[in-house]
């Protein structure tokens, strides 16, 4: 199974993990990302977006669940934030699965409830150790 593990520490770091993430990811579209709130998740997101030529203004879609940005290449990039729901069925009301199949980028934070829907996708866990915070990857698939 492929694993990295990149220092996200300082934000001057970030666009550089954010290529590598990108490159380690390949095909993979689908991003989960979890830590503890207030960790980096979506600051870090903001990097992915910047890489990928996000030309929106980007903003933490706490409560609209979801943010759509376009890039200068017209693709698509859906940022989740599922913290407030508590079922597959309202994520189901979403439409999620219609994202999730529409071969645009997702980048879902606070995923569990979402676990049942994903297939392929790299997850994402920002942890902290001796004061550097880390992004470690891993790809799965089902």
């Amino acid at each position: 199974m492929k694993k990295l593990k990149l220092d996200i520490s300082n934000l001057d770091h970030h666009r550089r993990a954010a290529r590598d993430l990108l490159q380690f990811a390949g095909n993979e579209k689908v991003f989960t990302f979890e830590a503890p709130m207030g960790s980096g998740k979506t600051t870090f997101i903001k990097s992915l977006c910047l890489e990928l030529g996000v030309k929106d203004r980007m903003s933490s879609p706490t409560y609209s669940i979801v943010n759509e940005y376009h890039t200068t290449t017209d693709i698509k990039l859906y940022h989740f934030d599922l913290y407030r729901l508590k079922s597959e069925s309202e994520l189901f009301d979403l439409g999620f699965e219609e994202y999730l199949f529409s071969g645009h980028y997702l980048f879902i934070e606070w995923p569990e409830v979402a676990n049942g829907f994903l297939g392929s996708y790299v997850s994402n866990v920002i942890s902290s150790e001796n004061n550097i915070r880390y992004l470690c990857a891993e790809i799965f698939t089902r």
